[in-house]
């Protein structure tokens, strides 16, 4: 098979070989947490009135800080079995919870042994085992160490994240903060993190509706927490500069990015043809360029040639007088866009931010809009996102009427189309509509990296044409002399929209632009139009 020159396969072989390693883990095994703590269970009494033991505590000197924690055996299939305590039969959801820790715990273990392989662990570890290990190499095999453990630990949640996917429901558990994370080396990291796993399951999947929920509320945790951490580690771009293909699950380990399936979004909203949108012709033209842009995007290279050389819009602001047709607008390139990935086969998400996504909580309106953002932005789907009337959702800073969850977004909005973190793959674009385009805060605005001009109808033609979409046709009016829908023919319409908007409308910017052009002539070059916007 031809694989993109960044991704590698990982064999079903390579795979399959740490099935039984993975099964030992699963079936129990013995840790001493290091950080966190073990959460107290209430457990039932076995004898009214008699109270527990005190835990004990050192007073030797040195030992006072040392951790008296006791190895705990953990057995997680156990546990699994036990979320439905009556049914000593195991359910069809806890043997897909079971398969997919196993799945993803060799998984782990087969990316572990490649880095490993790439970055001349393999032997350093056999040095070490010898007792021949260079005074000098001690330091790299520490962190060699470390970054293999990062690695392997983010793998064993990505994958356990993806493969629970879809059989997760609208059911949701709030954890505790996931503490246990080890890089001594991979195995205890592993270890450490069933742990956790273990205890969480205790705690919080008292039923069986919620083991699944617990599960992904802990590696989605997980995830974030190893992802930080190796941000600042060395010794781990054998991992992040490589793309493991595991094509059985239709699967991509890819460094610290979260693997997502290629799901496309259902829509309900209402499509409009190009030929339905009434005036706004400059727009219907980007809007209709801009969409097939997107349908050039490379899935397997994860790029689109459009972004790479330049001409790409990944944000644009819409503006114009209410009633100009921006929501219609919205309509036709959904409808577009939806209907170019059904031809082609590719997965297609929608998503529009709304007043829903402001909330009282502190935080909470931010991980709603980095939410949107995610969802948008995920390189296995073609996405289009959407923010109607942004001007009510993102806030302007120094506006004393900004709440705090309007100003969260303007920041989330602001760090997602043009921080230092953005990349431009290709694979989607976000559209900002407003029919107040300055009380949208100053640098959320300059984001945009093209104006759609909304301007509605404006020709005798355009009128006619939307006075009959408005009157339906349970009606017994003639048309008369006039061709429906023949002005808004792309091509033609757009040519004489360019020809009326080759000089400025406004008086004053028509004064300097008739003073430049008297000093230097026609602006037929990029010196010329830079000393115009000068």
């Amino acid at each position: 098979m031809s694989m993109p020159s960044d991704q590698m396969e990982l064999r079903e072989e390579d795979i399959r070989k740490h099935y039984a390693a993975a099964a030992v883990m699963l079936a129990g095994l013995d840790h001493a947490p290091r950080i966190a703590k073990a959460k107290e269970l209430e457990a039932k009494e076995k004898s009214a009135g008699l109270g527990g033991r005190r835990r004990f505590r050192s007073t030797t000197p040195g030992l006072v800080t040392r951790s008296t924690a006791r190895p705990v055996g953990v057995q997680l299939l156990a546990r699994i079995e036990g979320s439905d305590e009556d049914d000593p039969i195991t359910s069809p959801l806890q043997a897909n919870v079971m398969h997919s820790l196993r799945r993803a715990l060799a998984i782990a273990l087969a990316v572990g042994e490649g880095f490993a392989e790439v970055t001349g662990l393999v032997g350093l570890k056999k040095d070490n085992l010898a007792g021949a290990l260079a005074a000098s190499k001690k330091g790299e095999f520490t962190e060699l160490l470390a970054a293999e453990a990062l690695a392997t630990l983010y793998t064993f949640a990505n994958a356990t994240s993806f493969l629970l996917a879809p059989h997760a429901t609208e059911t949701t558990v709030e954890i505790s903060e996931v503490e246990e994370i080890l890089s001594d080396n991979a195995q205890l990291a592993l270890h450490g993190a069933l742990w956790e796993l273990d205890q969480d399951l205790a705690i919080f999947a008292d039923e069986e509706p919620k083991l699944i929920a617990t599960v992904l509320a802990y590696v989605e945790q997980l995830m974030a927490k190893v992802a930080l951490r190796g941000a600042n580690a060395p010794r781990l771009a054998a991992f992040t500069g490589a793309a493991y293909k595991i094509e059985a699950d239709d699967l991509t380990i890819a460094g610290f990015s979260p693997a997502g399936a290629a799901k496309s979004s259902k829509l309900t909203m209402t499509f409009k043809k190009p030929n339905e949108v009434v005036g706004n012709h400059i727009a219907k033209y980007q809007a209709v360029k801009l969409s097939k842009m997107l349908m050039a995007y490379d899935f397997e290279r994860k790029l689109n040639p459009f972004a790479e050389l330049g001409g790409f819009i990944f944000t644009f602001m819409g503006d114009g007088a209410p009633g100009t047709g921006k929501t219609t607008l919205i309509q036709m390139m959904a409808g577009l866009i939806s209907g170019y990935c059904e031809t082609a086969g590719y997965p297609f998400r929608f998503q529009n931010l709304s007043t829903d996504s402001i909330d009282s909580y502190q935080g909470k309106s931010g991980q709603n809009a980095k939410a949107f953002i995610d969802n948008v932005i995920d390189p296995n789907v073609i996405g289009f996102g959407t923010i109607d009337d942004i001007d009510q959702l993102a806030g302007k800073r120094g506006d004393r009427q900004s709440s705090a969850g309007q100003l969260e977004i303007t920041a989330v909005l602001m760090e997602s189309f043009a921080g230092a973190n953005t990349v431009v793959r290709g694979n989607c674009t976000f559209g900002m509509f407003s029919n107040y385009p300055e009380n949208v805060d100053d640098a959320l605005r300059q984001r945009a990296g093209a104006r759609f001009l909304v301007d509605g109808p404006q020709t005798r033609e355009d009128y006619i044409d939307i006075l009959h979409l408005l009157m339906g046709k349970n009606h017994s009016i003639p048309t008369g002399d006039h061709e429906l829908f023949a002005a808004q023919e792309i091509k033609k319409a757009v040519a004489a929209s360019f020809e009326g908007h080759s000089k400025p409308h406004e008086d004053g910017l028509l004064q300097v632009f008739d003073k430049v052009s008297k000093d230097i002539g026609t602006c037929h070059t990029i010196a010329k139009l830079g000393t115009y916007l000068k």
